[in-house]
């Protein structure tokens, strides 16, 4: 294996194919990779174990050109972050479903207030989970934020200056925090809305049956 900086490695990626792409044919393609690590840009034809989950760029050696680009891996509040808002939008395609089933068969589908009652009840439990979720997470990361604090705290009350590491994760877990309670809070109105709907619907419902005026 070799790493070079990457001002190196584009030099060099610039030459090759003028000597190497002649002789390229039949043989496996070889690649370079090139990543940040801290502050340096580093190219090598391995990649080392502490640098797999960083972002990074892959170029065929033989040809020099980028053949991908491959994004840093999500950490476990990124990747709750991106489950919620896959439910979210499962939810909200329910939500869609939901609202042209109810309008174009109510009378003829369901045969009393119970049967549209039963319409509503898998979104009321995607919802619920989803809103439960964002609470776990929400009182996860403040435990986390507390206790990086605390820690960042002590440090200074025993005269040493916060390290950058531990500034920039309080920093990401204060960011962290708020993208959940934001949200926990979208959740929650979404709960009142669906609350609203279901009444809505309800009496829409009496209304077409003749149980009740219409409004």
């Amino acid at each position: 294996m070799f790493r070079v900086p990457a001002i190196v490695a584009a030099s060099l990626l610039l030459v090759v194919p003028a000597t190497a792409l002649a002789q390229s044919s039949g043989k496996a393609e070889k690649k370079l990779y090139c990543w940040n690590q801290g502050k340096e840009r580093i190219c090598s034809d391995a990649l080392p174990a502490d640098a797999v989950n960083n972002a990074r760029e892959e170029f065929n050696v033989n040809s020099g050109l980028r053949n991908a680009q491959v994004e840093r891996a999500l950490n476990d509040e990124e990747r709750a972050a991106a489950s919620t808002a896959a439910a979210q939008t499962q939810l909200d395609k329910m939500a869609e479903l939901t609202r042209q089933r109810t309008e174009q068969a109510m009378l003829v589908t369901y045969s009393d207030e119970d049967a549209l009652r039963r319409v509503f009840s898998e979104r009321q439990e995607v919802l619920d989970n989803n809103l439960k979720t964002a609470r776990y997470n929400v009182a996860s990361l403040r435990d986390s934020l507390v206790a990086l604090l605390g820690a960042a705290g002590d440090r200074e009350l025993a005269g040493a200056a916060v390290a950058d590491k531990q500034a920039d994760l309080i920093r990401q877990r204060h960011a962290q925090l708020r993208s959940q309670q934001r949200l926990q809070a979208s959740f929650e109105q979404q709960q009142v809305a669906l609350k609203a709907e279901i009444e809505t619907t309800l009496q829409r419902y009496r209304e077409l049956k003749g149980l009740a005026p219409a409004g």
